[in-house]
């Protein structure tokens, strides 16, 4: 019996010290990810508008396109800034920004509202750092609201489209991109030529429009956006029931437009290797432990 104890603990040895170098050497690779320590780049905060001379390379170029028609008071304008000025100072959107393969975008910031009533409040800027995002989100604190008037969604995102400058067929504005996208929000529907202006915008090299609706006001809001705002590579509409929870939906929407589409995980194939030799040698230690046993008990 002590003879069978000794060899059945000495190959359970084995097999573990087996097993665990085995797990070590896929752990990077199938089992474990490794975990790297965050880091923030902190810039000088100076805000960096971008050279048309020497364009930056970005992931993305993003265009804001905020709603200040007479519809929204004065209290709800700032729900909607303060919205935006908060989520550029959370860090996770900054997560959001690093993780790219670039690790920088370029946004803008549109206030509209009628036909004609259009400004680039905040102009092309550079995000590459956690300092320069809360630089931005500072300058668009600073902005005031510059008109009422009617709404006029369409003819928003047709003023925004030349500013993406040469994916759009305009002169450079400082920046190139891999995507372009623009997102509009607001409280109201808008002209009937709305899905025009959408439909151009994505021929002239737009890759999507985004939507965020606030459905204080009116609940059908979200099925108009849909089909109206909408459109392009990956789209979507995000709504905020009410003006008090558009910090919490615009936070959500700019992550979401700005994080990649995670690839699909696939093993590696030297992975599933290292698990056929794993499986192979457990089966045989197990057959040699079963022979021991057999041996010790004769």
């Amino acid at each position: 019996m002590k003879s069978k104890t000794v060899v059945s603990k000495s190959i359970a040895v084995q097999l573990s010290l087996v097993a665990f170098t085995t797990l070590m050497t896929l752990g990077s690779s199938f089992f474990v990810k490794p975990v790297q320590a965050a880091t923030i780049t902190l810039g000088n905060g100076a805000l960096t508008n971008g050279d048309p001379n020497n364009p930056i390379a970005v992931d993305l170029e993003l265009s804001l396109l905020v709603d200040v028609s007479g519809s929204i008071n004065a209290n709800e304008f700032n729900l909607q800034k303060q919205g935006y000025v908060n989520a550029f100072k959370d860090i996770t959107l900054w997560s959001a920004i690093s993780g790219g393969p670039i690790g920088k975008i370029a946004v803008n910031l549109i206030y509209w509202s009628s036909t004609t009533l259009q400004t680039q409040a905040v102009g092309w800027t550079l995000i590459d750092s956690l300092a320069a995002a809360q630089s931005f989100a500072n300058a668009i604190n600073a902005t005031s609201r510059p008109f009422g008037g009617g709404t006029a969604p369409g003819a928003a995102i047709t003023y925004a489209t030349p500013l993406f400058g040469t994916e759009t067929g305009s002169v450079q504005n400082g920046f190139n991109s891999t995507r372009q996208v623009i997102d509009v929000s607001g409280d109201g529907t808008g002209e009937t030529s709305t899905s025009v202006a959408r439909n151009a915008a994505l021929a002239k090299g737009i890759d999507a429009i985004n939507g965020l609706p606030i459905l204080a006001n009116d609940q059908s809001l979200l099925n108009w956006y849909s089909n109206n705002i909408k459109g392009g590579n990956g789209a979507f509409v995000i709504a905020a029931s009410t003006f008090d929870t558009f910090e919490q939906a615009v936070k959500q929407k700019l992550v979401r437009e700005i994080t990649p589409t995670p690839p699909t995980s696939v093993p590696e194939p030297s992975s599933l290797l290292g698990l056929a030799f794993l499986g192979g040698t457990a089966f045989s230690l197990r057959r040699q432990l079963t022979g021991k046993k057999v041996e010790a008990e004769a």
